[in-house]
């Protein structure tokens, strides 16, 4: 009976190393990157739209939806919490209708969104897309970029969070002529499954003197082993951006950066520590001249981009600004802000930006 129950504790053994190893090279042939220079589908609003104008003011306004999960009292397990999906189907609905309801609010000429679930275990396959698009209206042309496609993750065992496609969606209120997805440099190995794929999304708007406004829409990586990779991607996106300022273009980006663009977050807002070190400082000498980053920020009134999601909000939250823009010296900034939803609907704050294109 003892040599009975070694051989079936045996044989169970080996069958579990089996499923395993079957799993591994289902996630690895599973894995793969979306094209580069990717031509992006451009959904036109009604009427076709007057150009840009030098001289005038506009808004732009930027937001990390974090997939439809993310209220106030929500931890994810990737940032040190237990949670892995949102919570309901329903609960996508009122986290994504919640925030697009604050940017609404904002009447952007421009709105950037990042972590747009299309189709995901973790979001309840809800069109997150169609939502956004439903919530701006027919007066707004838009784009979307597929950021990433992940295989089935079974991590955690009892909530796996599943296999996921999401992106970044660009709205204007003026046309857009055409959109690219570039793709970005990640980790190899193992680690590029924990950050998947990246991207960043080009948009060219016409301008009535002939020229054009470039706008870019980014989510870069946020939990890469390697700190250089992070860097890499900045100085591609860096290098795209100076070449069309270059060209006589205006270019403005917005996005979430997932580095500390005020370099002193924790002192500003009061937590610290060292499990709160994956928001780096931007390196000031990676930002060419001809190019600044605008990190909004009110000294008298200091409100966060992004919360640490280990834990629901409250006052020992690590806080850090991390959304932002960068935008040409041809540009000029009237005004810049973080919008204080109390990360309601997200673990980001949406932050917006005025400015005039310089004649």
């Amino acid at each position: 009976m003892a040599r009975r129950g070694v051989k079936i504790l045996l044989a169970a053994v080996l069958a579990l190393a089996l499923v395993l190893a079957a799993y591994v090279i289902y996630v690895f042939a599973a894995w793969y990157r979306v094209e580069d220079w990717q031509e992006l589908e451009i959904t036109a609003a009604e009427g076709e739209g007057e150009p840009l104008s030098p001289g005038e003011t506009y808004r732009i306004a930027s937001y990390n939806i974090g997939f439809g999960a993310y209220s106030d009292d929500y931890s994810f397990f990737m940032d040190g919490g237990t949670e892995s999906r949102a919570r309901s189907e329903e609960a996508v609905y009122e986290n994504v209708g919640g925030a697009m309801a604050a940017v609404q609010a904002l009447e952007p000429d421009f709105l950037l969104l990042q972590e747009v679930d299309v189709d995901g275990t973790r979001s309840y396959h809800v069109d997150e897309l169609a939502l956004a698009a439903d919530a701006m209206g027919d007066g707004y042309w838009s784009t979307f970029a597929q950021n990433y496609d992940s295989p089935y993750l079974f991590w955690p065992p009892l909530e796996p969070h599943g296999a996921n496609r999401s992106g970044q969606a660009t709205f204007s209120r003026f046309p857009i002529a055409s959109a690219v997805r570039r793709q970005l440099p990640i980790e190899e190995g193992v680690m590029k499954l924990v950050d998947l794929d990246r991207c960043y999304s080009v948009q060219r708007l016409p301008v009535s003197d002939g020229r054009e406004l470039v706008l870019y829409n980014f989510h870069l990586s946020a939990y890469t082993s390697d700190g250089t990779i992070a860097e890499e991607q900045l100085e591609m996106l860096f290098a795209d951006m100076l070449s069309e300022y270059e060209a006589g273009n205006w270019v403005i980006a917005g996005g979430d950066f997932n580095k500390d663009l005020l370099g002193n977050s924790d002192e500003i807002f009061g937590v610290s520590g060292p499990e709160y070190t994956w928001a780096q400082p931007i390196p000031a000498e990676l930002v060419p001249e001809g190019l600044t980053i605008v990190a909004p920020y009110d000294g008298e009134d200091p409100v966060a981009s992004c919360r640490n999601a280990d834990r629901p909000y409250g006052p020992d939250n690590y806080l850090v600004t991390v959304d932002g823009f960068i935008i040409s010296a041809n540009v000029s900034v009237s005004a810049s802000r973080v919008v204080d939803t109390g990360f309601r609907w997200s673990d980001h704050n949406p932050v917006c930006l005025d400015f005039v294109l310089l004649p």
